[in-house]
């Protein structure tokens, strides 16, 4: 992984190349969180979609004139119950990823910022220092990650 990120002439010490790495695999962490949350909550979106589509059609619409009758109808189907609590622990989940997601966002953010704080120090002499920029460009192709400023 090292040699495809970093190219063969060009010199870096052992600690800039540890923090790259390091940030690259905090995106990657990031990037699989998000795309897991946004699974996760389009599911829980359909899944209660559907639910409600069907007790709307197979309860609340047969007994309108009362919600008492409608209530006990439901209560009467214990798979009700199951299939909200399902739908509640879901939403419940969804919000547990949303929360590493996050997370995983502020740490990756962090280091990316660390990094390029601490640039001058890192790239100390002034032949690597001029020729980072192939290097940032390199990562941001392939990773999407922007090292040249710290905004988002």
């Amino acid at each position: 992984m090292e040699r495809s990120i970093f190219p063969e002439n060009y010199m870096l010490d052992g600690t800039t190349k540890k923090v790259l790495l390091k940030i690259i695999e905090k995106k990657k962490k990031f990037d699989k969180l998000k795309n897991r949350h946004l699974l996760f909550m389009w599911f829980t979106i359909f899944s209660s979609f559907c639910y409600f589509l069907w007790l709307y059609k197979h309860i609340a619409i047969p007994y309108s004139h009362s919600f008492a009758v409608m209530f006990s109808v439901f209560v009467e189907e214990s798979l009700n119950l199951y299939i909200l609590l399902f739908i509640i622990g879901a939403f419940g989940y969804m919000n547990v990823m949303r929360q590493k997601r996050d997370k995983a966002e502020k740490e990756f953010h962090d280091l990316r910022c660390e990094f390029i704080d601490k640039s001058k120090d890192l790239f100390g002499n002034s032949e690597t220092w001029n020729s980072r920029h192939e290097l940032y460009n390199k990562i941001k192709d392939s990773y999407d990650i922007n090292l040249f400023h710290q905004a988002k």
